[in-house]
């Protein structure tokens, strides 16, 4: 006959646990980084010491999570949650969507977007349209999700002159994502748009695939370099997920182009 008392660990314990192997961290280095001992940090897994609220902040820290994570990790441990979640037309975020359209309209004339954390488009400046131009209506109804405008067969893929090295670094780097921070539909997203790159093998001459987007346009090949900027220290989950992603020329010629397309948009 059994007791009915369960022996199962508290769900802090099990999901500091989970996400200490996920991070491949062992007890003693995760001490180490939050300023504890071994000792606490097993008692804490094993479900034999409640730990407060600062040692908690400290442990999802040190395990490097996102703020949403972080978050989740103390509602688990019974504590409210320490990072606010402020819709992005909320008046105190008003600052940095000025910011933001200040950095998009000073990027000009080449392309750039802000995203969410699906890549869902939250803000563009009028270069955009040198990547949308010629995608399906259906591809560009809010919300616009940039990345499958990227890769999807009525998107940016058929002016891709190097769709599968382009292709294979944006689903390579969200499969690295998805390792980090698990999250179903990050996974979906994943399997999705991986359908949509063509397979090849790497020649001799293959140096990886964060290479230069080569997107064919009535005016001639663009070359285009991408930088990725993240709200490293933003304390809103919403602004910690966004990315500002440039494009950026790579070559005379196309920067050549983007101007000259700036110029005859007014």
């Amino acid at each position: 006959m059994t007791s009915g008392i369960s022996t199962e660990p508290p769900l802090f314990a099990r999901e500091l646990s989970r996400w200490r192997h996920a991070r491949r961290v062992s007890q003693l280095e995760l001490a180490s980084r939050a300023g504890t001992t071994q000792r606490y940090v097993s008692f804490i897994e094993r479900g034999r010491s409640v730990p407060g609220r600062d040692i908690v902040i400290r442990l999802a820290e040190s395990l490097e999570l996102t703020l949403r994570e972080r978050n989740a990790l103390l509602l688990a441990a019974g504590y409210a949650p320490a990072f606010a979640e402020s819709p992005l037309d909320a008046a105190a975020l008003e600052p940095v969507r000025e910011a933001l359209d200040g950095i998009l309209e000073g990027h000009l004339p080449y392309p750039a977007v802000v995203t969410g954390p699906l890549g869902e488009l939250v803000a563009a400046n009028a270069a955009l349209d040198v990547l949308a131009e010629g995608a399906a209506p259906e591809l560009l109804e809010p919300p616009v999700n940039v990345l499958r405008l990227a890769l999807h067969p009525r998107g940016m893929a058929p002016r891709v002159v190097n769709l599968d090295a382009w292709g294979r670094h944006i689903v390579e780097n969200l499969r690295a994502r998805a390792l980090r921070s698990p999250d179903p539909r990050l996974d979906a997203l994943v399997q999705e748009l991986a359908r949509y790159v063509p397979a090849s093998e790497p020649g001799a001459d293959h140096l990886g695939f964060a290479v230069p987007l080569r997107l064919r346009c009535p005016e001639g090949e663009l070359r285009l370099l991408t930088t990725l900027t993240s709200f490293a220290t933003a304390v809103d989950v919403t602004l910690a997920e966004l990315h500002l992603e440039a494009f950026l020329p790579a070559d005379r010629e196309t920067a050549g182009i983007l101007r000259d397309r700036a110029a005859r948009r007014g």
